[in-house]
């Protein structure tokens, strides 16, 4: 396959855009149907995975479901999705119990026509055409995708950076400002840019901890 070829066949995946309405979608899950309507007023975590019954996937949705409760405390939902039946999944959730003990107490899509994969980009032709690659997909309560990250079929996601990431986003919206590497509650956060040099003469006046006029941090 020559290059040009390459990348005609890889030109119909596709990749939704951060701080646009996320892509609707319906599907059966091991909860019923689900759509994204039905997130409507909270954070939504939907995150994908290669297959079930594969060990790094168990670590991660045992992560996921150990946190649960500290999501559901930042009104964030959890959704799980891989291109398998729901009975698969109804299975493996089954099977998570009776040989590791965690309770999957959250939703997994059924995606079997790739519908739900192919709309947010799930499917990575380099990696697979029938398996999702670790994708996670932050979406507010408005439906607008906030953040998406995307991990390689070998390695495990970090749940606390997407608890961590949550935190981050809420402190923005609530409070109007930017937070650091690695941010966390507690720690200062950073004030918006000035945009005019009459503003950036007056941020040094202004009661922050200021570095330089483009950087100021206060506590909350």
């Amino acid at each position: 396959m020559n290059a040009v070829t390459e990348i005609t066949s890889q030109a119909h995946v596709t990749l939704p855009r951060l701080n646009e309405p996320a892509p609707a979608f319906d599907a059966m899950t091991t909860h019923g149907r689900k759509s994204l309507a039905d997130y409507r007023g909270k954070w939504l975590i939907l995150f994908s995975h290669p297959a079930d019954f594969t060990p790094v996937c168990t670590t991660e949705f045992m992560a996921f479901a150990r946190r649960a409760d500290d999501f559901a405390a930042l009104n964030t939902e959890l959704l799980g999705l891989s291109i398998d039946s729901h009975y698969a999944h109804i299975a493996w959730v089954r099977s998570i119990k009776d040989s590791f003990g965690v309770d999957i107490r959250f939703p997994i899509i059924a995606d079997l026509d790739m519908k739900v994969a192919q709309d947010y980009g799930m499917i990575q032709p380099g990696a697979s055409d029938t398996q999702a690659v670790r994708a996670t997909f932050i979406i507010d309560p408005d439906g607008i995708l906030r953040a998406m990250v995307y991990y390689p079929m070998t390695n495990g996601r970090s749940i606390d950076e997407f608890y961590r990431l949550i935190q981050a986003l809420q402190t923005s919206d609530t409070h109007k400002v930017a937070t650091p590497e690695n941010w966390k509650p507690g720690q200062d956060v950073i004030v918006p840019t000035p945009q005019t040099t009459d503003a950036a003469e007056a941020r040094m006046s202004e009661g922050y901890e200021t570095t330089d006029w483009y950087f100021s941090t206060k506590s909350l």
